[in-house]
């Protein structure tokens, strides 16, 4: 069979499969950008020969050319994103896969890993660019990107699961407040013994969740060391890339890919650009965000910028009797622990300042523990 057959057949099939799931009969378009590589740009366009033996529409931008791939010459890295630009413009291409791009702040990136412990596929929400300048705002908001392209990529209810970095507990009391006024999320419980919704390196490496959130720059190192764990860093061959930048009011679909991205992961991304399109993905964002909107996500956000005046007035409280403290208090930010120690002791509670093996711990005796578990959640440090 001749190879201009074998296209013809492999595009009607996807046209019928497009059809199926979106209504149209119009193949996603993907431009991928190619100069810039630093495996040079016949690695790209090899990744994007092998996404077009898949079936999908790609257009090169670059110099190469390749087997079922439309080239449209570009000397340079800036050329190549001058094209890229005019086709999602245009409308000629729905959406693009290329090697940095400058998101505006709001938006970041969603990558896609194949984690080892049990080769699951888990979202890490986000990778690249910024959510927002304020940490624990970023993180929820990650949660919300994350779930937009889980959900784009046709899973219907994705877990989520909140790494534990500086910001997870106040993210995860966030996140659980939207969740209380209606927002529906789901929340992945830790494979840990103590389980939880913060997940730990274990969580990591076996996929308990289906959507990570993390703040960008964790996020970047994750989903590099997923996706290069087995060549040392210097060229990536496991799962999707970076991901679509996502963000509130922001509807191109543009996907990033590290540098060090070889020709598989290539073609996998250029994929994971066509699955966002085949899922309808702006619709999909526009719903999360108006369902985030009514169960006030706003009113939740505004908040924590208003709490940024922190209390830290531990020099000023005196210090109740010291007394024997064995009980813990978990769930507090590293942040907040002086300011939560602080608060019990304006209460009259004695409490100190320790590290447990999950995290900040505040810790007071038996005889005041259910008390003071009761001050701090009423002043917002723990659930």
């Amino acid at each position: 069979m001749s190879k201009p057959v074998e296209r013809i057949i492999a595009d009607t099939f996807l046209e019928l499969a497009s059809a199926l799931e979106t209504g149209s009969f119009k193949p996603a378009r993907i431009v991928l950008t190619g100069p810039g590589s630093e495996h040079g740009e016949e690695n790209m366009i090899r990744g994007a020969a092998i996404a077009a033996a898949r079936g999908h529409h790609v257009i090169y931008a670059g110099t190469q050319t390749g087997d079922g791939v439309r080239t449209v010459n570009a000397a340079d890295d800036k050329e190549a994103h001058d094209v890229m630009e005019s086709l999602l413009e245009s409308g000629e291409a729905d959406g693009a896969v290329t090697m940095h791009y400058p998101f505006p702040i709001g938006v970041s990136t969603v990558g896609r890993a194949v984690t080892p412990g049990l080769g699951k596929t888990m979202y890490i929400a986000t990778t690249t660019g910024t959510s927002s300048v304020d940490r624990v705002e970023g993180m929820i908001l990650n949660a919300l990107y994350g779930i937009i392209t889980a959900k784009s990529c046709g899973i219907k209810n994705p877990t989520v699961g909140i790494l534990n970095v500086e910001g997870a507990r106040q993210s995860e009391i966030g996140l659980r407040e939207l969740k209380k006024n209606g927002y529906e999320i789901h929340f992945a419980e830790s494979g840990r013994s103590d389980g939880g919704s913060v997940m730990r390196g274990n969580d990591v490496l076996t996929g308990t969740c289906d959507v990570l959130v993390a703040d960008p720059l964790t996020g970047n190192i994750l989903i590099k060391m997923l996706s290069s764990f087995t060549t040392g860093g210097g060229y990536e061959t496991l799962g999707w890339g970076y991901g679509p930048g996502i963000g509130r009011d922001y509807e191109k679909l543009i996907l990033i890919l590290s540098r060090a991205s070889g020709a598989p992961l290539v073609a996998n991304a250029i994929e994971f650009a066509a699955e966002m399109v085949r899922g309808n993905y702006k619709e999909v964002a526009a719903a999360e965000f108006s369902a985030a909107k009514k169960s006030g996500l706003q009113k939740l956000l505004d908040g924590l910028r208003a709490k940024k005046a922190p209390e830290t007035e531990s020099a000023q409280v005196p210090k109740p009797p010291e007394e024997v403290v064995t009980e813990e208090i978990s769930g507090i930010e590293i942040t907040d622990i002086e300011d939560a120690v602080s608060a019990l002791w304006k209460e009259n509670i004695f409490a100190s300042s320790g590290m447990g093996c999950t995290g900040p711990v505040v810790m007071v005796s038996a005889k005041n523990h259910k008390r003071a578990e009761g001050i701090l959640a009423s002043k917002g440090y723990i659930q």
